[in-house]
């Protein structure tokens, strides 16, 4: 089979040899070109739009509910109802749960007073009562593919909230 070409190789190379197939392939050079000169973006995808089977079932958000200390250089005090929604004085800002799977927690956080907005994810602890977590922005003002990097907290569980329950009744 040496010196032999195969039929799909030899009409490539024909085509190629004709001025056939140098648009295509200068279309396609052209293409990776430009998609690899772009910087990456982090893009913020809508947490409604999970799979189903990733949604949190209804009920196990109310591990969420109370009141929290945000660490991130400053505390700050999250005050969140039975869905993980709620709100924080900083900047007037609000919190929104997406999802709660297993352990991990996925949001957004708004804040009015400074015109911005972004997401987080958070892994709690196995007791639920703190976690890590990760935000990052969406937007800041009227720049919605912001290039300004989140950073990364601590989260606490306010205790008199958390075994409210279990506490002993008074002497």
């Amino acid at each position: 089979m040496t010196g032999q070409t195969k039929a799909p190789d030899r009409l490539w190379s024909i085509g190629l040899a004709r001025g056939e197939g140098y648009a295509l392939f200068l279309l396609v050079c052209a293409l990776l070109a430009t998609a690899c000169a772009k910087p990456a973006v982090h893009l913020a995808v809508p947490m409604d739009s999970l799979p189903r089977s990733m949604a949190s079932q209804p009920g196990d958000r109310h591990v969420l509910a109370g009141e929290w200390e945000y660490e991130d250089g400053a505390v700050v005090r999250l005050t969140l109802d039975e869905q993980g929604n709620g709100h924080y004085d900083w900047k007037d800002g609000r919190f929104g749960t997406h999802a709660l799977i297993g352990h991990t927690w996925h949001g957004m956080w708004f804040q009015k007073a400074n015109d911005r907005d972004g997401g987080f994810t958070v892994e709690l602890s196995p007791d639920f009562s703190e976690g890590e977590g990760r935000w990052w922005y969406s937007r800041i003002g009227a720049d919605h593919a912001p290039t300004q990097k989140g950073g990364t907290f601590h989260l606490g569980k306010k205790a008199a909230f958390m075994n409210h329950r279990d506490t002993s009744p008074a002497p």
